[in-house]
């Protein structure tokens, strides 16, 4: 006799083996509050781009709102409890958007990919969330003085290096209206039938909720140097690494530093209608 789901349950393939633990399941279905943890550490820089290049990055009920700004970010994460006091880095790039929906207008900025070095963050993030993740090498944060630096490579092939100099402590709040949270779009092909979707719908990670508390924040001089890649050198994702080395850099506006701890475990998550 085959097995049956339990209602309330979350799973994940595979199935077979019952109920899935992850960020938002840990042992006997219990909760993670990520209170004191993840520690992270993380480096930004900010750039003024082509209004029109980034539009044609935004999926369908998106556009784009405010400054044409692209903001990138690499953050170093340990001792997250759903990782059993393991961790892991991220890469993400992000653009002011607006949603306009049936029932939801909302503005954040738009999620347009999120690199992550560990399978398992990729994995429940992409299934359960709906967020664009994709697997690259993340090293470390390299932290000097009053400069930091990370890179991103895949297996051998180096296609970012980030850095920001000249840091010191903020002492004028951070730039920017409201947000409502960040916006991402979650897409799932049908098997079989290629060029259609199972699921596709925009989602929200609400702004709210987090037990997130800055320790240290800084501000300085931030630069990016992508480097343009062939099919050969990335064959899975050459076209984004590409699509974002060809952005267009008016200005550098901001860069940064900031050290924090705690989150939330991201349950909030919604569909965006």
């Amino acid at each position: 006799m085959s097995y049956t789901f339990e209602p309330n349950q979350m799973y994940r393939m595979p199935t077979h083996f019952g109920p899935a633990t992850g960020p938002r399941r840990g042992p006997d279905g219990r909760k993670f509050l990520c209170e004191d943890n993840p520690k992270s550490t993380s480096i930004r820089v900010s750039f003024l781009s082509n209004a029109k290049q980034l539009d044609a990055l935004l999926p369908p009920g998106f556009t784009l709102h405010g400054d044409p700004v692209v903001t990138v970010s690499a953050t170093y994460m340990k001792e997250i409890e759903w990782l059993a006091g393991r961790g892991y880095n991220v890469l993400g790039v992000t653009i002011p958007a607006r949603f306009n929906g049936q029932n939801d207008q909302v503005v954040g900025p738009f999620l347009t990919v999120l690199w992550e070095n560990l399978a398992d963050p990729i994995i429940t993030g992409r299934e359960e969330l709906g967020f664009s993740k994709i697997y690259c090498e993340l090293p470390e944060i390299r932290i000097s003085g009053n400069s930091a630096s990370s890179s991103a490579s895949w297996l051998g092939f180096n296609f970012l290096d980030i850095n920001v100099n000249n840091l010191k402590d903020r002492t004028e709040p951070a730039a920017g209206g409201p947000v409502d949270g960040q916006l991402h779009y979650k897409y799932m092909p049908r098997t079989g039938k290629w060029g259609t979707s199972d699921i596709e719908y925009a989602v929200i990670t609400p702004a709210e909720g987090s037990n997130a508390r800055v320790l240290e924040d800084r501000v300085g001089n931030g630069s990016l140097d992508w480097n343009p890649a062939r099919w050969e050198d990335l064959p899975t994702f050459y076209q984004v690494v590409n699509a974002l080395a060809d952005l267009e850099v008016k200005e550098f506006v901001s860069g940064g530093l900031t050290r924090s701890i705690g989150g939330k475990d991201l349950s909030d998550q919604r569909i965006l209608s």
